[in-house]
């Protein structure tokens, strides 16, 4: 909910999900987390439906737990296991999401690689023939965006669990895919950091 260019940073996702073509999406909420649905209501002054799932009983599920709580609420009305997207919510990107799953029928998830930032020198996974691998030379760092197919966490028990090793397990399987994204990207991880966007997106819209 911190502001960027005088809006909440999670609303400018919003409307590059809604630019996109998706109408239903699906918010983790923990720690503070009322505040959420109480500032964005049910989506419909963005254009969308906002679905909420909320985890401030058991605490931050991290992303492979939080995405195995909101599985439910990611079921299409045909019941089918389509794939869906996960945006992290504190970054800022310019990258061109599409409803269009770029999943192929060997591939459980597909995910955004970028340049390496100042805090993360040394990279996540490597990019081979557009797939991704833990090891190898000149690697890139994940972007927290990425696509996946339910089938990832078949029969995962719910709780608190983190995503890397499982998509490690699945990297050594050859099963993860992934492109290279030299656009604009950022962590927003740090008041610095956010105070710099902050004050280029002002900058830009008074120009």
């Amino acid at each position: 909910l911190l502001k960027v260019g005088g809006k909440p940073l999670i609303a400018w996702h919003i409307e590059n999900l809604k630019h996109a073509g998706f109408t239903d999406i699906v918010i983790n909420i923990a720690w503070l987390g009322e505040q959420i649905p109480k500032a964005l209501g049910d989506g419909s002054k963005f254009g969308v439906n906002l679905i909420y799932s909320d985890e401030q009983q058991e605490g931050a599920l991290e992303t492979a737990g939080g995405i195995i709580k909101a599985l439910p609420l990611l079921t299409t009305e045909n019941l089918e296991a389509e794939p869906f997207l996960v945006v992290n919510g504190d970054v800022w990107c310019d990258f061109p999401y599409s409803n269009i799953s770029p999943l192929q029928t060997d591939t459980l998830a597909h995910l955004i690689l970028v340049n390496n930032p100042e805090h993360n020198p040394k990279g996540d996974f490597a990019l081979k023939d557009s797939r991704v691998d833990e090891a190898g030379k000149d690697k890139l760092t994940f972007s927290g965006i990425g696509y996946y197919h339910p089938d990832l966490f078949e029969n995962l028990d719910q709780g608190k669990r983190p995503l890397a090793p499982l998509l490690r397990e699945k990297m050594r399987e050859g099963k993860i895919s992934g492109e290279h994204f030299g656009g604009d990207w950022r962590d927003i991880g740090t008041p610095g950091r956010l105070q710099t966007l902050d004050n280029e997106i002002s900058n830009l819209s008074h120009s």
